[in-house]
């Protein structure tokens, strides 16, 4: 297998979101890679990040298979450009988040590609941002994916080498506040201060956290006013959410939309901006008779887990396609210059991916009529 000396070489291309330059050389060995297999690019411009990339293989009747992972990391260039490697673990940016599934899919396609001599029904999408929520690709991978049966998605395994079935939906939002600047000594009546409008809004957005539901409202910053002597004439909160469940999901956006048109200090009014990044991902029969098939058919048995954090695996199960997450490997301190990911869980996850696959191939179907 050549899974080490690939992964050094995606981990040293610097991929950070906005160094477009980086993250398109990622993509050119990515397709360098895949045309040895067989597959055609299908490649999605972009100007100011890089360009997505659609790899297909031979398309048959069948279900179809479509593999979804990122190229962009989160590290500036000079700040973590480092790959080493001591035996047990690789460390380097992406090593597990997520270069190192990018790895995993291709080192599967590989062993089919050995096996077959030809790929049918199964494609690999990259896209370049999602590590800044996948604001330009979400629209584009939803789309995507629509023409497919079953999605498999890259980001790394769980401790003990779980597969995603749930991750909870997360927006973010901006409320600007207009207030009225005045004298705070000899005009303090005339002002309509927007600070204390952002207090009284923060304690409405934070009291909406429901821990038993799997809600979490959280105001991370706060700004506003010009000096201690200045009625404040303007501020703004941004905060995010996150949920896992539907209904939760309209619970928080008809609170979210109240709180920012309902003003509580005379004079001031708010401005809502922001948007539901990635909608829930939530466990279903489906996905159900998929994880059992997989635990069939593959010696490496799989058990399941929901994380809070978002992924691109949120946009494919919310368009309603069969989703599963966390092909990559194991590793932990990702998007901390502590990245690491353990080495044998290359091992077991490549075998496992390529156990899926050959059940694909041979029989053209993952679940029978699923």
């Amino acid at each position: 297998m050549c899974v080490f000396r690939d992964l050094e070489i995606l981990v040293t291309l610097n991929s950070f979101t906005t160094n477009k330059h980086g993250v398109d050389a990622v993509g050119e060995k990515i397709c360098s890679w895949c045309e040895e297999l067989g597959m055609e690019e299908t490649r999605f411009t972009r100007e100011m990040i890089g360009d997505h990339r659609l790899f297909c293989s031979q398309s048959i009747p069948g279900q179809k298979i479509l593999l979804v992972g990122h190229m962009d990391t989160v590290f500036p260039q000079e700040q973590f450009d480092s790959y080493q490697d001591d035996g047990e673990w690789v460390y380097g940016p992406g090593v597990c988040d997520m270069k190192g599934g990018l790895i995993v899919a291709l080192e599967a396609l590989r062993n089919i590609y050995k096996r077959y001599g030809e790929i049918k029904n199964i494609d690999y999408l990259c896209v370049s941002d999602e590590e800044t929520g996948s604001d330009d690709s979400h629209v584009l991978t939803a789309k995507i994916a629509a023409g497919y049966d079953y999605v498999m998605v890259f980001e790394a395994a769980g401790a003990a080498m779980e597969l995603v079935v749930g991750r909870k939906g997360v927006g973010t939002w901006t409320i600007d506040i207009e207030g009225k600047a005045a004298h705070a000594g000899n005009h303090y009546i005339e002002g309509a201060d927007a600070n204390l409008e952002v207090s009284y809004k923060l304690q409405k957005l934070v009291s909406m956290t429901d821990l038993d539901r799997g809600s979490t409202v959280n105001v991370g910053k706060i700004q506003g006013g010009i000096g201690a002597n200045t009625i404040s004439p303007a501020a703004s909160v941004t905060v995010e959410m996150r949920f896992s469940v539907g209904s939760e999901r309209t619970r928080l956006l008809k609170g979210l939309d109240e709180i920012a048109t309902t003003s509580t200090v005379t004079g001031t009014s708010a401005h809502l901006s922001g948007r539901l990044q990635r909608d829930v991902m939530e466990p279903s029969e489906r996905q159900k008779s998929f994880v059992t098939k997989i635990n069939e058919i593959s010696a490496n048995k799989v058990i399941t887990e929901s994380r809070g954090g978002g992924s691109d695996a949120n946009i494919t199960a919310a368009a309603g396609i069969v989703t599963l997450d966390g092909f990559g490997p194991f590793g932990d301190g990702d998007h901390t210059i502590y990245e690491r990911a353990l080495k044998k869980s290359f091992y077991e996850r490549i075998e496992l991916v390529t156990d899926i696959f050959i059940y694909h191939q041979d029989n053209g179907y993952i679940v029978e009529g699923g």
